[in-house]
């Protein structure tokens, strides 16, 4: 897995769900900063250019969601009561109804039967969320999507932030139900960056409390005082000329007891024996909330398939959340490998037998 990430590029973001701070963020291909030091070659710029090395896929690369958004739709079908948590819709491969371009069909051939919303989720049923997404509508589904901060600048403070795009009746010079359904599951004109995705998934983790992103801890001034949380984003919206951003409160809200269900059936992904990541995550030992994601770069046979992952845990408590998107990567299952290395990290899991030496050497030179 990470040389599908050398080889094919892709970004990284993991968050603290409750403060919205960013932990770590890693772009690929990137750069040495010693290089730029020694002085760079004309052919080594040209590489550089050419394999896009100073862009920063992290905050500037927009891609579509694939399956991670199928929470999007799971809660506004349940806060609008379009679906209901012990609701079953039958999944037999196929999904047509009247007025869509072209039969749809779910990623598993012959389909998963009848599954309530939990289930979808954990199996990431296609036929499911087509039929929510046609309920709920592309008007109140948009809406939930912006609710998380996706197609909006989260105001990090960094330059060359990308809004992204939500799927919306504007988007398209007509709109029919077939892009209403092929949005539902995170296809039709969605794409956002990583960034915004580490947001959404940290409000679902932490029950839907907005989160505003930073890489900013404090900042302390020379007398001592530290500057206020307002008076940082001040500067960063005039630097940066931030008009919109993702901390804007919209106003709508969501039943705590959604949030669960949908907790659920992400939990349910990475725990429970058929979800599309139990088998990466059946011997972690922290349990995580996951949904993986294959999206499509168009409809066109044979089109690119980008690899997401994104998860978050601890699931009782939970404190991070960790996205990676991995370019022409395949299934979103491969790409659970590398969020697995980084929750690794953070929770130390894969650290054994470490001991560490108190002692001291009155022969090193600084005691001298």
């Amino acid at each position: 897995m990470e040389y599908l990430i050398m080889l094919n590029g892709g970004a990284c973001v993991a968050m603290d769900v409750n403060t919205g701070e960013i932990l770590a963020m890693a772009s690929n291909p990137d750069y040495t900063p010693g290089d730029l030091y020694r002085g760079l070659t004309q052919a080594e710029v040209d590489d550089y250019n050419n394999r896009q090395v100073w862009y920063n896929k992290a905050i500037q690369g927009s891609y579509p969601p694939g399956s991670t958004f199928k929470m999007v739709t799971a809660l506004a079908g349940l806060q609008t009561g379009e679906i209901s948590a012990t609701e079953r819709i039958v999944d037999r491969g196929t999904y047509w109804v009247e007025g869509i371009d072209r039969e749809r069909a779910c990623w598993l051939a012959g389909g998963h039967g009848s599954l309530n919303v939990i289930g979808a989720i954990e199996k990431s049923c296609n036929v499911f969320f087509y039929e929510t997404g046609r309920r709920v509508g592309i008007d109140r589904l948009s809406q939930y999507a912006s609710h998380f901060g996706l197609g909006k600048k989260t105001g990090v403070e960094l330059y060359g932030e990308t809004k992204g795009h939500i799927a919306t009746r504007e988007t398209e010079k007509v709109w029919s139900l077939g892009n209403t359904v092929s949005a539902a599951i995170g296809q039709s004109n969605n794409d956002f960056t990583p960034v915004q995705m580490a947001k959404y998934i940290g409000m679902i983790a932490n029950g839907g409390r907005n989160i505003d992103v930073t890489i900013v801890k404090d900042i302390m001034n020379s007398d001592g005082t530290t500057e206020t949380r307002e008076e940082i984003e001040n500067f960063v919206n005039k630097e940066l000329n931030l008009t919109e951003t993702s901390s804007e409160d919209d106003g709508l809200e969501i039943n705590p007891e959604n949030f669960t269900i949908v907790k659920e059936g992400m939990r349910s992904v990475t725990d429970d024996e058929g979800g599309t990541a139990y088998r990466v995550f059946s011997d972690f030992g922290v349990t995580v909330g996951g949904k993986t994601g294959s999206a499509e770069t168009s409809q066109e046979p044979g089109a690119d398939v980008h690899a997401w992952f994104v998860g978050f845990a601890p699931y009782e408590n939970p404190q991070i959340a960790v996205v990676v998107v991995i370019e022409n990567g395949g299934h979103g299952f491969y790409t659970a490998d590398v969020v697995k290395a980084v929750m690794q990290e953070y929770f130390g899991t894969n650290r054994t037998g470490i001991d560490e030496n108190m002692s001291i050497n009155t022969e090193n030179e600084y005691f001298n």
